[in-house]
């Protein structure tokens, strides 16, 4: 699916318009206008839409915007304000951060809305019972003191406490390849700097749901707090596809509309989402096998060629048109267990096909990147290495084909994994880095501490080399690296490490 992005526009300004007034005036003579844009990113019914109100007017210490649907779209789940529908009517009122809006301040709102038949932007906005027409004008006190809009029924965005910090201002940047570097739009070096998090790739295929806790606009807002910037959203191939082993309500269609609502909410709070295949179909049995099923219920050591480029092209064609989004083409390959050795499992890796030791037939890297390609997705796409993406030594040799000169690596760095020393970075990893954007897309330590990733992110900052902790779960940290104790942002032990560090580089 491709995006369309449109922007309202009339008569040499953008189109304004008005709600419930809640501006009681201390003047006799109040001046009042605003500016409104709005702007959708379409698919087949559904849509992101992001609006940024402008007043022109006087002061304001609270806001309600309104405006009506023509065909019957629906409000689904918004972010930065409190929206209320009743039939085609829609109303968002500002939270307690940003209710103030000095003259010619702005504030920027979106939300995720289903339609069917067609999606016309609205004809006018109101904004505190001014009509929008990108103009000022004065009233008396009578003309703005109208009554306010009646409290919402719903909220789909509650009001963060004080001691949370808003979203950015604006959409995650598109990104591209520029020499060793990820670049935006304009040039400026990017680095990837966030968490994971998991959920994806397992809660479906268990039969547990689709996520593992909330993915709503709260859960991102405490993500914000942090100075989160990327995160990456494991997914399962199985779900995605809709196979017969996944509950219906839990996959095919429904999974993949959450998944857009999800990566759609994280582009709109300026956070940018890697999108990555976990776990796939395929039976492996093998030297260090995580399990003997045939479903995608663990992690295999290849993606299978029976539904991964299946998978790769339906989520290319969900996101192509969309820069801001980076695609992350398997987890953890470890395709040497299996094959005997690094030389035979570099050429798994890249080739595919039959491979020693794995039972099915594989995709290679390769392969997979021709199937994204071939959708017209020009994403940037990401691929790691082997032994569970530790081990990029001959990562550049094998290097897959991109027409788009658009892939860059990661690599996976734990403090139980064989490549987890300054030295080994410095011989293994700043090789690839030199040449190709890298990124280490999961860090941790399984000690509920954090000395292992300072020196890992230390290291990563001398090198202009991004990095995601693992994980932003509230599991026990003693089991398994886990940032959060709950999705309010409360670091456990561990997390705190990556919360610390993040806020002096990170913005």
């Amino acid at each position: 699916m491709r995006y369309r992005t449109t922007t309202l526009a009339v008569a040499g300004g953008l189109l304004l318009a008005s709600a419930g007034a809640v501006l009681l005036p201390t003047s006799a003579q109040a001046a009042a206008g605003c500016q409104v844009t709005y702007t959708t990113s379409d698919w087949p019914g559904g849509f992101t839409a992001a609006i940024t109100v402008k007043n022109l007017g006087d002061a304001v210490s609270s806001w309600n915007l309104g405006w009506t649907f023509a065909a019957g779209q629906h409000v689904d789940q918004g972010w930065s304000a409190t929206f209320t529908q009743s039939g085609a009517n829609v109303t968002a009122a500002s939270l307690s951060y940003n209710g103030a809006l000095a003259t010619n301040a702005s504030t920027s709102i979106g939300f995720n809305g289903s339609w069917t038949g067609s999606n016309p932007k609205p004809a006018a906005f109101t904004l505190n019972g001014v009509t929008c027409t990108g103009s000022t004008t004065t009233a008396s006190p009578s003309a703005s003191r109208t009554s306010a809009s009646p409290s919402p029924s719903r909220s789909t965005s509650p009001s963060p406490s004080a001691s949370t910090s808003p979203p950015p201002a604006g959409s995650a940047p598109k990104l591209k390849v520029s020499g060793n570097k990820l670049v935006t739009g304009t040039g400026a070096t990017y680095r990837l700097l966030g968490v994971n998090r998991s959920g994806g790739e397992f809660a479906c295929i268990q039969g547990n749901g689709i996520w593992d806790g909330p993915m709503d606009q709260a859960s991102i807002t405490a993500m914000r707090t942090w100075k989160i910037r990327t995160v990456r959203v494991p997914l399962n191939e199985e779900c995605w596809v809709g196979t017969s082993d996944v509950p219906a309500a839990y996959g095919g269609a429904n999974y993949q509309s959450a998944v857009k609502a999800y990566v759609n909410l994280l582009v709109s709070n300026g956070i940018t989402p890697i999108v990555e295949m976990h776990w796939n179909y395929g039976q492996y049995t093998g030297p260090s096998a995580g399990c003997s099923d045939v479903k995608a219920t663990c992690q295999k050591p290849m993606p299978d060629a029976q539904y991964a480029p299946t998978f790769w092209t339906g989520v290319a064609n969900a996101f192509k048109g969309n820069d801001a989004v980076v695609f992350d083409l398997f987890n953890e390959p470890y395709p040497e267990r299996a094959t005997g050795s690094a030389t035979t499992g570099w050429a798994c890796w890249r080739d595919g096909g039959t491979c020693s030791g794995i039972g099915y037939q594989v995709a290679g890297f390769q392969s997979l990147v021709n199937a994204v390609r071939a959708t017209g997705a020009t994403n940037v796409i990401m691929i790691g290495g082997l032994a569970y993406s530790n081990d990029l030594t001959q990562w550049l040799q094998y290097k897959p084909t991109d027409p788009q000169n658009n892939l860059a690596a990661f690599a996976h760095i734990y403090n139980f994994n064989t490549c987890s020393s300054t030295s080994c970075f410095d011989s293994q990893l700043a090789p690839v880095a030199a040449q190709v954007p890298l990124s280490l897309t999961e860090i941790g330590e399984n000690d509920c501490a954090h000395g292992f990733v300072d020196t890992v992110m230390n290291w990563a900052d001398t090198k202009g080399i991004g990095y995601l902790g693992w994980t932003w779960n509230t599991w026990d940290c003693s089991t398994g690296p886990s940032l959060i104790s709950n999705y309010n942002g409360t670091a456990t032990s561990f997390g705190q490490g990556i919360k610390d560090h993040l806020a002096g580089v990170s913005s």
